[in-house]
C-alpha cells in the first residue's frame, strides 16, 4: 500500500530514503487523481522493497505542495537521493509511472 507523505514525515520518508521514491501529489475532488490512484497503489505493490511509494494529499498537506510548486494535480514527482529527477502531470498509463520508476531503480 502507498505511504500516507505528509507534511511532518516528508523530509524522513522521502528526502532521507535510500531507495528511489514516487510522490502521487492529489485531492479527493479530483477526478484524474481517482483514475492514478489504484494504479499508484499497484506500483506501490509491485516494486515493495525496491521503492518508497507514497501519496500526499495537497489539501491536507499544503506545506509540501508549495514547496513544490505543485499547481496541478495529479502530479507525480520522482526522488532519488533527496532531488527530483523526473516528474509527469496529469494522469498517465501504469507503463508510462513504471518506466520512470525504473530507470530510478
Amino acid at each position: 500500500m502507498a505511504l500516507e507523505i505528509t507534511d511532518s514525515n516528508f523530509e524522513e520518508v522521502v528526502l532521507k530514503s535510500d531507495k528511489p521514491v514516487l510522490v502521487d501529489f492529489w485531492a479527493e475532488w479530483c477526478g484524474p487523481c481517482r483514475m492514478v490512484g489504484p494504479v499508484v497503489e499497484e506500483l506501490a505493490k509491485e516494486y515493495e522493497g525496491k521503492a518508497v511509494i507514497g501519496k500526499v494529499d495537497v489539501d491536507s498537506n499544503p506545506e509540501i505542495s508549495v514547496r513544490f510548486g505543485i499547481r496541478n494535480i495529479p502530479a507525480l514527482l520522482f526522488f532519488k537521493n533527496g532531488e527530483i529527477v523526473d516528474k509527469q502531470i496529469g494522469a498517465v498509463p501504469k507503463s508510462v509511472l513504471a518506466e520512470k520508476l525504473e530507470k530510478q531503480l
